[in-house]
């Protein structure tokens, strides 16, 4: 595609020496090469900004501080201070992009209505520490849609890219956003389906996903993530986390479709019934996971009064 558009990576830093220079490496074997790279550095410095301002394309660089609060806080306010109507795709620091993966988004993004936000994401390459023992990622069975966004993310924020339109959307609604929010790539997802905007799933992986010690999320997949999931519903933590994307989400819910305005609402409301009425309200709203297992688990929750 000739003279591609400009995207403009955002990048959430901490003490991210170990692993960053393979990063921003992979940034600069991309096969779009028109790109920009922000850095909000939050704490203390460990050397990060010694490596950065070192790297032969620095030149593409800009930096700020951020709010210290954690990671997901962190890109809130890269979205933020971002420019709103350009294409912004999300980094990690401790990842290796493939070489074509802001090209496979660049192309995905370019076939929509340019006026209709839309995200991309995509699969992923699942590895150690060392980029060793690969696997891919879970597969997303099921529809994008707002019903799938108010009760699991699909979307890994490392794989993210909007379009200008869904910048737009993001950067207005980040300024309504408080501080609770749980997880910004959680929160894209629902936004994006709760306007009607296009989710688009490359099962093409783009990346290379480190697992180590320091994820502050983690690989979702296999039994040990399964069994997380279960401990999450009983210790109160996936109800606390609802809590909070409730919350969060209507703070822009005059953004959504009439209907999605509704599903917010019911959920809410929902959640407090009941146990007969809180199961059919929440049949009746459509809510659904990709999986059945993941399934079993929210309906779960949903009878023992922890959703």
């Amino acid at each position: 595609m000739s003279n591609p558009a400009e995207i403009c990576i955002l990048m959430a830093v901490y003490k991210g020496k170990l692993h960053l220079q393979e990063q921003l490496d992979s940034f600069a074997t991309q096969t779009h090469d028109n790109w920009t790279l922000t850095i909000s550095l939050d704490g203390p410095d460990d050397g990060s900004l010694d490596l950065l301002h070192s790297h032969p394309m620095a030149d593409r660089f800009a930096y700020q501080t951020g709010p210290a609060k954690g990671a997901t806080l962190n890109f809130l306010s890269l979205m933020r201070r971002a420019t709103p109507g350009q294409i912004w795709a999300f980094s990690d620091q401790d990842d290796v992009w493939l070489p074509e993966k802001l090209s496979r988004a660049y192309q995905a993004l370019s076939q929509q209505n340019p006026d209709l936000p839309a995200m991309y994401h995509s699969r992923t390459l699942i590895t150690d520490h060392r980029l060793n023992n690969k696997r891919l990622s879970v597969a997303r069975p099921r529809p994008a849609s707002f019903c799938n966004a108010l009760v699991q993310n699909i979307a890994g924020g490392n794989t993210i890219v909007l379009n200008a339109a869904a910048t737009r959307l993001i950067h207005a609604a980040a300024q309504e956003a408080d501080d609770g929010m749980i997880a910004h790539d959680w929160w894209l997802y629902q936004m994006l389906t709760g306007v009607g905007g296009v989710v688009i799933h490359d099962d093409q992986p783009g990346l290379l996903y480190r697992q180590h010690a320091d994820n502050v999320v983690g690989a979702n997949d296999g039994w040990r993530a399964r069994a997380r999931r279960i401990r999450m519903v009983l210790d109160g933590t996936y109800r606390r986390w609802m809590d909070a994307n409730i919350d969060t989400l209507s703070a822009s819910n005059h953004r959504f479709s009439v209907q999605n305005q509704q599903h917010l609402a019911q959920l809410a409301a929902a959640r407090t019934a009941w146990l007969g009425k809180r199961w059919r309200e929440l049949k009746r709203i459509g809510i659904y996971r990709q999986t059945g297992f993941a399934n079993a688990v929210m309906w779960g929750a949903v009878v023992i009064g922890r959703f």
